[in-house]
């Protein structure tokens, strides 16, 4: 995410770091070059120039000038000034509070409207919530089954009239069906349309009067850049949508789109696609993208995600087995490498590490997947017994998961390792805090 802009971001401020104290004209040539790398990042240029200028005024003042560590705070003043221009605070969905909540989700086809559509229907069912899916697209092919087989992998009803009825009257019988049957949030998947099509625009603007929804949601794909800002604004123009769904985020290495679309059209960016799963949405928060973008991390989300994919009842016997010196099994190996891979991709969350982001460290995404292979070739014994595992033993694991010998001896011995070196952490210290460390660090031990 926002790979390129980084990278030029973090060569920009290493200059400035390696000066003792800052001319303005050293200021200039640095802002010069976070002018070039948001023009390549497809920024719009008028919110770049507006960006620059207000750093400017910041950075020759007082502020900067006498400041012990002038480099950092001109990269504090550029950190403030990016969380304003993406909108400086979280921007929660609005629910009703009369009735359903009503998401009508709009944009161009392509964009992942559909996909947007059964995230979110995932995101309200993980709060207990009982969401309705509308099929309203029956102008795609398959789009009504698609959001169907959607619907059905996360256990969320769908309602759909086929392709034969209008949009507006699948919208007005999709309320009443949610109203009786209670559900709510109703989360409505309309058919892409370009903003120059009056008749399908005009098709949404009755939608919106029927039913009258909590809240229009623009669906743009981030990978357009500029492209997606444009059919932003003139949806909005139309519509006064009230809030953006930005998808593909993991898969822009720009982010123009990110960073213009609210000060050009005066809309928040509300939630973001991050993956392809279908609970890879995310809150936008405008501080922690504005860290992530400067290479700064987001210990935040870190944090977030990993509390959301640890089993915390598997953590405590985790932890029971290391205290009492029996040692992990390769189950409980297993175990842990499975909810790691729950937080996301290896390359997400390193760019989430602080002073990670944008570092071109090559992750192996490919070896988890080979340590999967080896341990699932073992036996039950041997998973809870390694130190069985001859020869013999080794040359059929091997064999078994398609990899060498080399690599499950190398497994063996990092596996051993780790075991002693966790043994080794209740041995020495005082107890206590050796434990409660050993606790809050241990699910990211492997």
């Amino acid at each position: 995410m926002f790979e390129s802009l980084t990278e030029r971001l973090q060569d920009t401020f290493k200059k400035l770091r390696g000066k003792g104290k800052l001319s303005e004209s050293d200021i200039e040539a640095a802002l010069r070059e976070v002018r070039l790398a948001l023009l390549e990042a497809d920024v719009n240029y008028k919110v770049v120039k507006k960006f620059t200028a207000d750093i400017k005024t910041r950075a020759v003042g007082q502020e900067v000038m006498r400041s012990l560590t002038p480099a950092q705070q001109v990269i504090k003043i550029v950190n403030e000034e990016m969380v304003n221009l993406m909108g400086s605070e979280v921007i929660k969905l609005t629910t009703s509070s009369d009735g359903p909540t009503i998401y009508l989700l709009a944009g161009l086809q392509g964009s992942g409207k559909t996909t947007a559509a059964g995230k979110l229907a995932k995101k309200f069912t993980r709060d207990g919530r009982n969401p309705l899916l509308v099929a309203a697209d029956i102008y795609r092919p398959a789009a009504v089954n698609q959001l169907e087989i959607l619907g059905e992998s996360i256990n969320v009803s769908v309602f759909s009239m086929g392709t034969d009825t209008s949009p507006v009257k699948i919208c007005q019988a999709a309320v009443k069906h949610a109203i009786k049957n209670g559900n709510d949030p109703i989360i409505i998947d309309t058919a892409g349309r370009l903003h120059i099509d009056e008749q399908l625009m005009d098709e949404i603007k009755d939608i919106k009067k029927q039913i009258n929804p909590t809240e229009i949601l623009f669906v743009a794909d981030a990978m357009t850049g500029q492209d997606a800002v444009t059919v932003a604004k003139e949806f909005n123009d139309s519509l006064d949508v009230d809030g953006i769904v930005l998808t593909k985020m993991d898969g822009d290495a720009r982010g123009g789109a990110a960073l213009s679309i609210k000060s050009v059209i005066g809309k928040p960016i509300k939630l973001v696609g991050v993956g392809e799963k279908l609970d890879a949405l995310e809150e936008f928060h405008p501080d922690r993208m504005a860290s992530r973008i400067l290479g700064m991390g987001d210990v935040l989300t870190l944090i977030e995600k990993a509390e959301s994919a640890i089993d915390e009842e598997k953590a405590r016997e985790w932890e029971k087995k290391i205290t009492e010196k029996r040692g992990l099994t390769f189950d409980d190996f297993l175990d842990q490498l499975q909810q790691i891979k729950n937080m996301g991709s290896l390359d997400q969350i390193v760019d989430m590490i602080p002073g990670m982001s944008g570092s071109n460290l090559q992750v192996d995404e490919e070896q988890l997947k080979r340590t999967e292979a080896i341990i699932k070739s073992m036996t039950i014994h041997e998973r809870n017994n390694p130190r069985i595992i001859n020869g013999s033993r080794r040359t059929r694991i091997s064999k078994g998961s398609g990899t060498t010998i080399h690599d499950v001896n190398r497994l063996l011995k990092q596996f051993t390792q780790m075991n002693k070196m966790m043994r080794q952490l209740t041995d020495t210290g005082k107890g206590k805090k050796k434990k409660r460390r050993l606790k809050r660090n241990f699910p990211f031990s492997f």
